[in-house]
């Protein structure tokens, strides 16, 4: 069996639409995914955003601890039920991005409320900062969310899928993005994105 490593901001919603593609999908191909973490917010550094960007990214960082204190006391497997329940509340109802959602989504993932104090605890940025540098490094250039690679392969960006692709649609998708990964020349494909 081999490994999906999935790396992830929560606050992207086309992130949220492939992390489902590869969440059906990659146990059908035999693999398990390994969800990490990245970060928008560290991403763009030092750029100028737009406010609402900004708060967005704040949130990001609130939820990027948490499910970081999940993921240390819970194992891979906690943080799948949490960012599952995060972003069911927050890209497929609509909620807002606030830590009331990320205290309901515990409850939704079967975890322990208390968790949520360590969504402030700004000791767990360097794991968040070393994860994203990680993912970084796999694709070899700075890279939005989400970031995967197929066992020891390379890192790539995407793929970005709107709306998630059905089971016969998603398994020839990653049977395409894993023999892409076999060809070291391959670096890049890209086309408009669809809309949601």
């Amino acid at each position: 069996m081999s490994t999906v490593t999935f790396w992830f901001d929560p606050s992207c919603p086309f992130t949220w639409r492939t992390s489902r593609w590869m969440r059906a999908v990659a146990p059908r191909k035999g693999a398990t995914v390994d969800w990490r973490l990245m970060s928008l917010g560290i991403l763009n550094e030092g750029k100028d955003l737009p406010e609402q960007w900004r708060a967005m990214m704040d949130w990001s960082r609130t939820a990027q601890r948490l499910l970081v204190a999940v993921g240390q006391e819970h194992g891979p497997e906690g943080i799948d039920r949490l960012y599952t329940a995060i972003g069911t509340r927050r890209h497929d109802n609509g909620e807002d991005a606030t830590e009331e959602l990320l205290v309901a989504a515990l409850a939704d993932a079967g975890l322990p409320a208390g968790l949520i104090e360590r969504s402030r605890d700004e000791s767990l940025d360097p794991v968040i900062q070393d994860s994203h540098k990680l993912g970084q490094e796999r694709v070899g250039t700075e890279s939005g969310s989400p970031i995967h690679a197929i066992g020891d392969g390379p890192g790539f960006f995407g793929p970005v899928v709107v709306p998630v692709p059905g089971d016969e649609a998603g398994g020839r998708l990653f049977d395409a993005v894993a023999l892409l990964a076999t060809v070291p020349e391959f670096s890049e494909l890209k086309r408009a994105r669809a809309s949601f």
